[in-house]
């Protein structure tokens, strides 16, 4: 039983880690991050030609090679009538919470964003007084909160407001390392989107089984399983791979 263990760790794990940095080096992205893209996606019109409210989460592999592993998550989101988007980003630099930092839809630092969740006009309005009060009330928004690995980092940020806003019915990728971090500060709780439960100790070893964020095994931060919804795999470093 133990090599069996330790053979599917190794398939499941190691291997798609392993493929993930080759295709990482052969795509020769070792960029400069002072110089990498962060201009539009063009996954928004002009703030100024959308009259409706908006609400988005975006995520994109991270700066240099930690994108091998993980990726970097924030939010978007639009009053009706207002002339600009404002963007929400948790970092390490400086006061952890930015706002408006970056442009709404940018490539970060080379990366294109996916969009994880989209809603607009009245049920983006609806959810917007809780995602700011989910914004204004997070707890680890103070300087040297932010921690890198296991948590709480940008992935542990948004998935706090999702949590706060169920009905956002999403799930942030597998490669969104410190999502499972207990934001809440429960080992044992339901799912972001509120279909599934929990057990999490401390964003180093967990399992998640939920409608929206599928069967997930979380081990020191790595994430493989089956999403559900939508049939696939989620491996560490590759991702989701399905329809």
């Amino acid at each position: 039983m133990l090599r069996i263990a330790i053979l599917a760790f190794v398939l499941v794990y190691l291997v798609p880690i392993a493929a993930s940095a080759a295709l990482y080096w052969l795509r020769n992205d070792v960029a400069d991050w002072r110089t990498a893209d962060r201009t539009s996606a063009g996954l928004l019109p002009p703030a100024a030609q959308n009259r409706e409210a908006v609400v988005r989460v975006f995520s994109a592999r991270t700066v240099s090679w930690r994108g091998i592993v993980a990726s970097h998550a924030w939010i978007v989101i639009k009053d009706p009538g207002a002339p600009a988007y404002q963007r929400f980003d948790y970092t390490a630099w400086g006061m952890p919470i930015w706002i408006d930092r970056f442009v709404p839809d940018g490539r970060w630092f080379g990366s294109v964003p996916e969009v994880v969740f989209a809603a607009d006009g009245a049920e983006a309005e609806r959810m917007l007084p809780r995602i700011r009060a989910a914004i204004a009330g997070y707890r680890y928004a103070r300087i040297g909160d932010y921690r890198l690995w296991p948590g709480p980092n940008s992935n542990t940020f948004v998935a706090t407001v999702m949590g706060a806003v169920p009905e956002m019915r999403a799930s942030l990728p597998s490669t969104a390392i410190g999502k499972d971090f207990p934001y809440d500060g429960r080992w044992v709780g339901l799912t972001p989107s509120g279909s599934g439960v929990r057990v999490n100790l401390g964003g180093y070893l967990g399992v998640t089984a939920g409608w929206f964020e599928g069967l997930e095994l979380n081990i020191l931060g790595a994430v493989a399983g089956l999403d559900l919804r939508r049939p696939g795999l989620k491996l560490p470093g590759l991702g989701r791979i399905g329809v």
